[in-house]
């Protein structure tokens, strides 16, 4: 015996199941009131398309991506002796930081048109 019961490795496996369970009733429930709330809108004739700043999106994407995969690449790094596959936790999130905070730079320096 490993020192753990039955029960709790059952009430441990099923905790994942039910975040999962929840979270995605929760995401339903908010595409489908926010559908209902826009053809509600539409038919009022009170609908306006929102403006999406993909630039702004970028930039704080590419930094929270950055900062998370630079803290988890550090983490791993020194809690894992040797290079693992544990350590792409921290690097695929790193590099997506970086790709974003690229495409920010590289945007913003480009000749508006208009």
């Amino acid at each position: 015996m490993n020192g753990t019961s039955t029960t709790a490795q059952v009430i441990i496996s099923i905790i994942p199941i039910v975040g999962i369970v929840m979270g995605s009733v929760v995401i339903f429930f908010y595409l489908l009131w926010n559908y209902r709330r826009r053809v509600l809108l539409i038919k009022a004739g009170q609908y306006s398309k929102p403006e999406f700043n993909l630039l702004s999106f970028s930039l704080l994407s590419g930094l929270l991506l950055s900062s998370v995969g630079i803290a988890l690449t550090l983490f791993l790094s020194i809690a894992v002796d040797d290079a693992s596959y544990g350590l792409l936790g921290g690097i695929i999130p790193l590099s997506m930081g970086v790709g974003l905070l690229a495409y920010y730079i590289i945007k913003r320096s480009e000749p508006r048109n208009g």
